[in-house]
């Protein structure tokens, strides 16, 4: 062992008499030897010689912004009389996988000198390139001024989070701005409640291939395709990647819709989107939660669009989480509940985030209704549509009255509303995180107290078994208590004469057969009192009756007409309309 020692140390002497490159700290040695014929390199700069000795320096020539945390250690460290906020680097003289040995110096004053630095401890610039988009082409459907905004950040970006507020219309905004990077394969991972409306956004905008995966069914050929979190482990394997379908497509663009559910950083999900989104080109991600409770959580969408704050997981929970380990049992945890720094944080990402709120956008109009389109694949809604065109064709006569009609129709309508319910609560959850309440209205009563158990002490219900004390705790409790997130109403019991203004969102269930009726369950919350501008969404079942009803009383401009609000007709002769529809169109 002592023979190989003074061999590679003999080799770096020799390597130094030869030496002529520009690595300063291998040129120190050489000096050394030159003037000292006692010199004699220790193993690790021998190593670093031998290493070293071909490899070519870069010359930087420029400050660069530390990381506060590190540059602290420094100043520990080397006894420095102040904590640096840059370091000067003249020449990179070795690149490692984790750090950068550098010829340098911290302070204008200093003389240079060479010097180990991590390399998550210098910040990185991050620049959005300036885009000029001709958005005629999109005259059909123009984005509003605020979504121009967020577009040209997008595409100017290759990692990018847009944190607007519900209601602003980011889905539109990162279609357009998808369309415009020019990228042939584009994947879309979402909830699955969402899947659907970002397939027929794109149909708004291209007429580009666009392939919804279902289970373990996927494709690689389609330009669009929309994928949710939970079947995302069907097509990619960590341990597998050679059959990985996500890596087989080649996406040039990954779009995280909701992207704080790969907030927890030891989720499966997020592991696994952590792991194929390393080599793609672009990375963007949507939420209108950045942050859903504490700057711990905000962490891992930092990592992935590859922030300067997130290059180091401790110095970032030291610095914005009050970060600090305690002994439990014979390991060490660290706690990372705390926040601090935070309009340093907030600073240093402001160039990869675009973050709005509807209060503050002055294009959008004061209420905002929009269908969320969902797919069902119930057995019992078939079997019952099934039945119910059985019996208008063979029983003539007694299928003549609208009346048995509709009564026939109520089991269906039961069937949609309770199939629904899964989906409207993923939906609420999400709104929740975002710290706003919800009001949600339904038909039945089953399915208002399923609503209703599942959010428990959060949610307050009102439905027609209430009497007039109990209404009225239900809407002060609602309006007054922070806990009371949810409130679940009967839409003709809670739909009329109720002041909900603590609600920034609506959400219809199930539709009525009785149009006139969501108008007033929306105004619950659009009524005097409002400081905020409402949203009102429409879960859908498209393959179903309501989907039907839905689509053609929107292409006669009577979803915000009839069904929502202004040209209120007959009851009656809206249901009569309605049914026929049913019949004719199934």
């Amino acid at each position: 062992m002592e023979s190989q020692k003074q061999i590679i140390e003999h080799k770096a002497l020799d390597l130094l008499d030869s030496y002529s490159g520009g690595n300063n700290h291998i040129l120190y040695m050489k000096s050394k030897k030159e003037t000292n014929k006692k010199f004699y390199p220790t193993r690790t700069q021998a190593e670093y010689v031998i290493t070293y000795y071909n490899t070519k320096p870069k010359v930087a020539r420029k400050w660069v912004e530390l990381d506060p945390y590190f540059a602290k250690k420094f100043a520990e460290e080397r006894y420095l009389f102040e904590t640096p906020e840059k370091v000067y680097i003249e020449k990179l003289l070795v690149e490692k996988d984790k750090s950068y040995h550098i010829w340098g110096k911290f302070f204008e004053k200093d003389c240079l000198s060479e010097f180990w630095v991590p390399k998550s401890s210098l910040i990185k610039s991050q620049t959005v390139d300036e885009v000029n988009i001709d958005y005629s082409k999109y005259g059909h459907r123009p984005p509003l001024s605020h979504q121009k905004e967020a577009i040209e950040k997008l595409v100017g970006s290759r990692r990018f989070i847009l944190a607007d507020d519900m209601g602003l219309g980011k889905t539109t905004s990162t279609i357009i701005a998808a369309l415009e990077t020019g990228a042939k394969k584009i994947l879309i991972v979402c909830p699955a409640s969402l899947k659907i409306n970002w397939e027929r956004e794109i149909a708004n905008y291209s007429d580009r291939t666009c392939y919804i995966a279902e289970g373990k069914k996927f494709s690689t050929e389609a330009d669009f395709v929309i994928v949710n979190y939970d079947i995302l482990k069907n097509f990619h394997n960590k341990e597998d990647k050679e059959n990985s379908l996500l890596l087989q497509s080649k996406f040039e663009l990954v779009i995280l819709d909701e992207a704080h559910m790969v907030s927890n950083a030891q989720a499966q999900r997020t592991k696994l989107i952590n792991d194929f989104t390393k080599n793609i080109k672009r990375v963007w991600l949507l939420t209108g939660t950045p942050m859903t409770s504490r700057p711990i959580n905000y962490y891992n969408l930092l990592n992935i669009i590859e922030s300067p704050v997130a290059q180091n997981w401790m110095a970032y929970a030291i610095r914005y989480c009050q970060g600090f380990q305690f002994r439990a049992g014979n390991r060490k945890v660290w706690n990372v509940t705390g926040a601090s720094n935070l309009e340093e944080l907030r600073d240093r990402t402001s160039k990869q985030i675009l973050r709005r709120l509807k209060e503050n956008v002055l294009d959008l109009p004061d209420k905002i209704i929009t269908p969320v389109y969902l797919r069902t694949s119930s057995k019992e809604y078939k079997d019952l549509m099934g039945e119910y065109y059985e019996w208008l064709e063979n029983k003539k006569e007694e299928s003549s009255s609208l009346t048995v009609q509709f009564s026939k129709l109520m089991k269906v309508r039961k069937v949609i509303a309770n199939e629904k319910v899964k989906e409207t609560i993923e939906f609420v959850q999400n709104i929740i995180d975002q710290g706003k309440k919800v009001i949600i209205f339904t038909n039945f009563t089953d399915t208002l107290q399923l609503i209703h158990s599942h959010f428990g002490k959060e949610s307050v219900y009102l439905d027609g078994s209430c009497n007039k004390v109990q209404r009225q705790y239900a809407v002060d409790q609602f309006q007054e208590n922070e806990k009371i997130k949810v409130f679940v109403g009967n839409l003709k019991a809670a739909g009329v004469g109720l002041t909900l203004t603590a609600a920034e969102v609506v959400i219809m269930n199930d539709l009525s057969f009785v149009p006139a009726e969501h108008a007033q369950a929306e105004d619950r919350a659009y009524r005097y009192g409002q400081k905020n501008n409402v949203l009102v969404y429409y879960p859908i079942f498209e393959n179903t009756i309501e989907g039907v009803i839905y689509d053609i009383l929107n292409n006669k401009k009577k979803v915000i007409g009839t069904v929502m609000g202004d040209e209120l007709q007959e009851s009656g002769d809206v249901v009569e309309e309605i049914l026929n529809l049913i019949n004719k169109k199934m």
